[in-house]
């Protein structure tokens, strides 16, 4: 169904809005290629994430496992019209100690508001009858933040690319804002290229050395990202531990993309210092209509840093962010991602300044209370 049929049959009518929880494998396909019908309006886009999503919501893999997950789905005469997942992540729950749940996955048509308003208080009383006092929604289980501003760039893949309707619905349906984000990019230069080189080397005089996690035994590189990673991040708003089995899915996937190469561990006197996970650029994973390229800015990593409090001021965040650039940049990157940072982590954004990234694009995450 297009976009503008959905409008054009809502005019004057009484459409029949059905809410349903899809489950078996043909379903719950459908439900995860709708994203596909979503985003063929864009010239670039991201195909759907079936290799991960399909198994999490079967209930099979790392990412389902101390979750509860319910899919709902809304249908206007029939045809699906949005989507959205409701979670319970006990991982989150024991970190936190807090009775949310997550809305992920959330997609829909333009001209929907009513469907979208019904799926949502569907999702809502499933999260409230199993004991959420709340919903998050943009940012979650591999859940990006919603972007504010820019609809038109190609995002690094794994980010959001959501049209800019989508505010409209989720505040309709009951959500406010609870956190802005910033999203940074720079553009390579022969003086960064200097600056980073520099820096990969004072932090080598600092005593940090820079490891790559392909060059750490598969059991060492999991042990040490994981502790680090969880450490560094246990106090970072929304974040969620990862746990070994998640990580172990992940570092076979990034063994298929070039990650292992970009990702790394800084170590000091044998010791794990900070972490530094990237994904490298995926142009030729995108969705291109005919006649449309990508520019270089849309060639873009993905990159998330930590450091332990005892290593940090001490230049291991530049060094580490700088070898993986510098990797980057050789493999023929002319522009990079410093990637999404909450509007008040002050510390994290004059990182990215001290990279020479400037401010791209702004993103938000939603919250609706019960």
């Amino acid at each position: 169904m297009e976009a503008r049929d959905l409008r054009a049959r809502g005019e004057g009518l009484q459409l029949s809005v059905k809410i349903e929880s899809p489950s078996g494998e043909e379903a719950l396909t459908e439900f995860v290629l709708f994203q596909l019908k979503v985003y063929e309006y864009r010239s670039a886009r991201w195909p759907a994430m079936v290799p991960v999503q399909l198994p999490m919501l079967m209930g099979d893999g790392p990412f389902a496992a101390g979750r509860k997950i319910r899919p709902f789905a809304a249908r206007v005469d029939g045809d699906l019209v949005a989507r959205g997942v409701a979670l319970i992540d006990g991982h989150y729950q024991h970190h936190w100690k807090e009775p949310l749940g997550h809305l992920v996955m959330f997609e829909a048509l333009p001209g929907t508001r009513d469907a979208v308003k019904l799926m949502m208080d569907a999702a809502a009383a499933w999260m409230k009858a199993n004991g959420a006092t709340a919903a998050r929604a943009g940012f979650g289980l591999l859940e990006f933040p919603f972007a504010i501003d820019d609809y038109e760039t190609l995002p690094p893949d794994f980010a959001r690319q959501n049209p800019a309707y989508y505010h409209a619905l989720l505040k309709d349906a009951g959500f406010e804002t609870e956190r802005g984000w910033v999203d940074y990019k720079i553009e390579v230069t022969p003086e960064l290229v200097a600056r980073y080189e520099s820096a990969l080397e004072a932090g080598r005089r600092g005593g940090f050395e820079i490891v790559a996690v392909k060059d750490l035994p598969a059991a060492r590189r999991i042990r040490d990202f994981e502790h680090t990673w969880n450490t560094a991040f246990a106090r970072h708003w929304g974040a969620t531990p990862f746990s070994t089995d998640e990580l172990a899915f992940l570092f076979d996937f990034f063994a298929i993309t070039g990650a292992l190469d970009t990702t790394v561990i800084a170590y000091r006197d044998g010791q794990p210092a900070g972490v530094l996970m990237v994904a490298p650029p995926n142009p030729e994973g995108a969705i291109l209509n005919p006649g449309r390229t990508l520019a270089d800015n849309e060639k873009l990593n993905i990159l998330g840093i930590g450091v332990l409090e005892n290593a940090r001021g001490r230049g291991v965040n530049l060094a580490m962010a700088s070898y993986s650039y510098l990797h980057l940049i050789r493999q023929g990157s002319k522009f990079l991602s410093y990637t999404l940072v909450l509007d008040d982590n002050w510390p994290s954004r004059r990182t990215a300044e001290k990279l020479g990234a400037t401010v791209c694009a702004n993103y938000v995450t939603y919250r609706r209370n019960f």
